[in-house]
């Protein structure tokens, strides 16, 4: 199944987002290290993009990295898309929402078992919806 693309004007994502969520997410910004919402965060549920909703972590993949921000071992299969980015002298992997193009954070191979990979995300791009709690016994 092919996902729908959303595309706004930078004014239409000024309107929907707080400024720091627009300053990482369209602006291609950071959370500063140690300061996000998610960074040690263990409750259940799923990590969706901040910007359109898209559904793209489950916090089983989550994992404490002790980088500063959230991190994930794998994301939901096709709910990110990569590019390479070679800004501030450095050559990383960008990660984006598949569906918005949003900025979320940058993907390492330093990850643990099963993937390898580290999915380093801004607490600003991404909100978590909590698991439903279950019925006591």
């Amino acid at each position: 199944m092919e996902l729908e693309k959303i595309a706004k004007t930078e004014a239409e994502w000024r309107a929907l987002l707080t400024p720091e969520q627009y300053h990482v997410l369209r602006e291609k910004g950071t959370d500063r290290p140690f300061t996000g919402k998610y960074t040690d965060t263990k409750d259940g549920g799923t990590y969706a993009c901040a910007a359109c909703g898209l559904e793209l972590f489950e916090s089983d993949t989550k994992f404490d990295s002790h980088c500063g921000w959230p991190s994930f071992y794998d994301a939901k299969p096709g709910s990110v898309e990569m590019h390479e980015d070679g800004t501030f002298g450095m050559r990383r992997i960008e990660v984006t929402c598949a569906r918005c193009g949003s900025h979320l954070g940058h993907v390492f191979p330093d990850g643990p078992r099963p993937t390898g990979q580290r999915y380093c995300i801004n607490s600003a791009s991404v909100s978590l919806k909590l698991s439903k709690p279950t019925d006591p016994v």
